[in-house]
């Protein structure tokens, strides 16, 4: 069978939906283990069938799930794994969400609207979720729509760390993209060697979707290296707009860092063409051959989950990971 045993005898599996099986198997290799086999398919009306190829009864089980285009379909095939977990008597179930699904409906802009993030976290603990992990959520109020443990991953050390190799740092300015950023900014300016920080001014009309119009930045750039940096790239829009904002207010080298590749759309001719001297991402999402570019470098979030992973299965400290941030 499958699985890693502790020296307590409590067995721990793995698990992966369909929607990124390469990195649950990253995530898996990472920890010298194997996923649990598992059958799914869907029938002609769409309905998802899955059934594990062996035996969970008793084990601490991590179930593995991306959640790229077309989302609705992940998401859904996740919430019959979980039921088919908890109905398979696992002793307990760890949802592991890299890119949290509706996370930017975190809160209501106008009337009528749902909060569709913590609707998410309800259906996760009804379908038999008893804890959650997900990376770099889009505001960090979300760990509190899930009535249980969340453990929130911070992609900045990976990506700092990059970043660091590829740049002088005491010509580096850390940029948001927006205010509601500063804070993540301030980690990042203290990875950098204490980098000084701008943001840049936006609107965005909230009747319309996947539109920001970046008008001007705060802050000293004049002659230096800008590292945008931002928790998803979905249409590219706002963050290539950014970087012409910086660009023409006389940034010398602009590089995009972000969690999250959504890339939807338009968005990987207009990263390919904005001007940023790269774009860094990580593979919490899928990036299909048809997606890269010249000047993109995709890094492994493999080893970052696994640690935690490890240290949730072994009874340890996942804030300790990030120095006490979470």
């Amino acid at each position: 069978m499958t699985g890693i045993t502790n020296t307590g005898s409590n067995r721990m599996v793995l698990l992966s939906g369909r929607a990124h099986p390469e990195l649950a198997e990253n995530i898996a290799g990472e920890l010298g283990t194997e996923l649990v086999p598992t059958d799914a398919y869907d029938f002609a009306n769409g309905e998802t069938y899955v059934r594990f190829g062996e035996s969970v009864r008793g084990a601490d089980a991590f179930l593995i799930q991306s959640h790229p285009a077309p989302i609705n379909q992940w998401l859904m095939e996740q919430l019959i794994m979980l039921d088919s977990l908890k109905r398979a008597s696992a002793k307990s179930i760890t949802v592991v969400s890299p890119f949290y699904p509706y996370a930017r409906q975190d809160k209501k802009h106008r009337g009528r609207e749902p909060i569709s993030a913590r609707l998410i976290a309800d259906l996760y603990k009804t379908a038999g979720a008893d804890r959650l992990m997900s990376v770099d959520l889009h505001t960090a109020q979300i760990q509190g729509f899930f009535d249980g443990p969340v453990d929130h991953l911070m992609a900045i050390p990976l990506l700092s760390n990059y970043v660091r190799s590829v740049v002088d740092v005491d010509n580096v300015t850390v940029v948001s993209p927006d205010t509601g950023r500063v804070r993540v900014a301030e980690q990042w300016a203290e990875r950098l060697g204490g980098a000084p920080l701008a943001f840049v001014h936006k609107t965005r009309d909230i009747t319309v979707p996947n539109q920001a119009v970046s008008k001007e930045v705060v802050g000293n750039i004049q002659g230096r290296t800008c590292v945008l940096i931002d928790d998803m790239i979905d249409t590219g829009g706002t963050i290539t707009g950014a970087v012409q904002v910086l660009k023409d207010q006389g940034a010398k080298n602009v590089i995009i860092a972000a969690t999250h590749a959504v890339f939807s759309g338009p968005a990987v001719e207009r990263l390919a063409t904005c001007g940023a001297d790269q774009v860094v991402v990580t593979d919490t999402l899928p990036v299909p051959e048809e997606h890269t570019f010249e000047n993109l470098e995709v890094l492994s979030i493999a080893p970052l989950i696994a640690r935690a992973i490890q240290e949730v299965f072994e009874d340890g400290s996942v804030t300790s990971l990030f120095n006490g941030h979470s």
